[in-house]
């Protein structure tokens, strides 16, 4: 909300311009009174007796009130600018693969340490900020899934969901692409306002662990009127996996700093990605570096827009009330003095 002070009727403080005139024309007003005395000493006499600045005072005071009173016809106030948001927005779930293998540092630059996991991170922290007015939920999986948001419209309360999350958390070893994407398609199927769904998985991996399959997955988030996304990171060759910390997610490096590698990991065969985004009348993605997932989460943001309607509006706070009461006030003062400490005596 946004606040400024301004004038309901400006052009009245044009009567303003008009008060120096008034006291420039009534100060040349009149002649000099004169009244002949016998002797000088009585003038001095009286000049002493007489209060010089009382008709300056007085008239002084009755020019600021009405100066005062312009200020209020003029109407002061401080206008408030107010900006209310309707949106209908896409309701969302990530599905974020923490399997082991996400710790592959294949999708940085040759002079980076940084997994696959820590980039998919990033890019969808920037993909979360982009969409305040959406729903967006978390559901991690290795072999099971776990729901770490809820779908909610408290974007910072996600974010620090996702910030603190990292390989090794979920002991259960394997990827469940089907129970993963069943369990992010239920949580939108409780959503009964839901106006659009969708769903974005990401992993690295095939299914190799869990219930249900990822085909009768995607099926499902199809019967529920959701549509599927599915991104498939890393590059399409072999690659080590290093050692790492599970209880911190942290590289684990040799005496001479250099990273420890442990397992081969083959590349993974992504057809089953494009069936399920097929049922679901989505889109299969590939993404081998981070500036690819980049461009990915982007083109889903364009694609997926959310429809916000703005309604404007002002409300007013009065203030012609302040200067009204001291023109009063001054009013008064002048009209006490008149009467008592600057008495006219005919």
């Amino acid at each position: 909300m946004n606040s400024h002070f301004e004038f309901q009727y400006p052009w009245a403080l044009a009567l303003l311009a008009l008060l120096p005139v008034y006291a420039f024309l009534r100060g040349r007003a009149g002649g000099l009174a004169a009244l002949r005395f016998p002797s000088a000493d009585l003038v001095r006499a009286a000049g002493g007796a007489a209060r010089s600045v009382a008709g300056r005072l007085l008239f002084f005071l009755r020019l600021l009130a009405v100066a005062l009173g312009v200020v209020a016809m003029a109407g002061p106030r401080f206008a408030h600018y107010q900006t209310e948001t309707t949106a209908s927005g896409v309701d969302i779930v990530l599905a974020l693969d923490m399997s082991w293998s996400m710790m592959a540092i294949d999708m940085g630059k040759p002079s980076e340490r940084i997994s696959r996991f820590s980039i998919a991170q990033d890019v969808l922290r920037d993909f979360i900020e982009r969409r305040p007015n959406d729903r967006i939920g978390l559901v991690v999986f290795s072999a099971v899934p776990y729901l770490a948001s809820p779908l909610t419209l408290n974007h910072d309360w996600l974010l620090d969901n996702l910030n603190r999350l990292h390989i090794g958390m979920i002991r259960e070893l394997g990827t469940a692409i089907g129970d993963a994407t069943a369990a992010a398609a239920k949580r939108l199927k409780a959503l009964k306002d839901s106006k659009s769904r969708l769903i974005i998985l990401l992993t690295d991996g095939d299914n190799n662990k869990g219930e249900i399959d990822p085909v009768p997955a995607a099926e499902l988030a199809a019967a529920m009127r959701a549509k599927l996304y599915t991104i498939g990171i890393g590059r399409e060759e072999p690659c080590m996996l290093p050692a790492f910390d599970p209880s911190t997610g942290k590289l684990r490096l040799d005496p001479a700093g250099n990273i420890i590698p442990t397992i081969a990991l083959q590349p993974a065969n992504y057809s089953v990605l494009d069936q399920m985004s097929t049922l679901a009348n989505g889109k299969s993605y590939r993404a081998t570096n981070r500036r690819e997932l980049e461009r990915i989460y982007r083109e889903i943001d364009r694609q997926e827009k959310t429809e916000v309607k703005l309604r404007r509006f002002t409300t007013y706070t009065p203030l012609f009330q302040w200067p009204l009461l001291a023109a009063v006030a001054l009013l008064a003062l002048e009209l006490a003095l008149a009467n008592t400490r600057y008495r006219r005596v005919p």
